[in-house]
């Protein structure tokens, strides 16, 4: 089974079920069939600068970043039995809204378009 967490301010009107079943259907897509969780984060503006300068060291406001399991490297070896901790999803709303009016896409549209991208470089695979 995988499980989905997903932590956002609640003036961001998305629906946390819509990104758990959207994201728990891509993994099942991708072949993730054993027990695993994901987090995503919806986030403003200044979390999400917070973020990139402490991890990235830059000062960018970026759409999505996704970070996975420490030491994990997008390879999944763990014993049997334990559930395997694909990573992190953080959306940033305002930078969403503003892609999704210049995409003429609905916002929850593009939001899970970012989420299954991040879902993507989770599980090594790049662009």
């Amino acid at each position: 089974m995988i499980k989905v967490y997903v932590k956002k301010q609640a003036n961001y009107p998305i629906k946390a079920s819509e990104i758990k079943n959207n994201l728990k259907d891509f993994f099942k897509k991708q072949g993730i069939v054993s027990d695993a969780q994901v987090s995503v984060a919806i986030v403003g503006e200044k979390k999400m600068l917070e973020i990139s300068k402490k991890y990235l060291k830059d000062k960018k406001v970026h759409n999505v970043l996704s970070f996975t399991h420490e030491g994990s490297k997008g390879e999944f070896v763990y014993p049997p039995g334990e559930r395997i901790d694909l990573g992190e999803i953080i959306v940033c709303y305002p930078k969403a809204i503003e892609e999704a009016q210049a995409e003429s896409k609905k916002v929850a549209d593009k939001i899970n378009e970012l989420i299954r991208h991040a879902g993507m470089h989770l599980m090594g695979i790049h662009h």
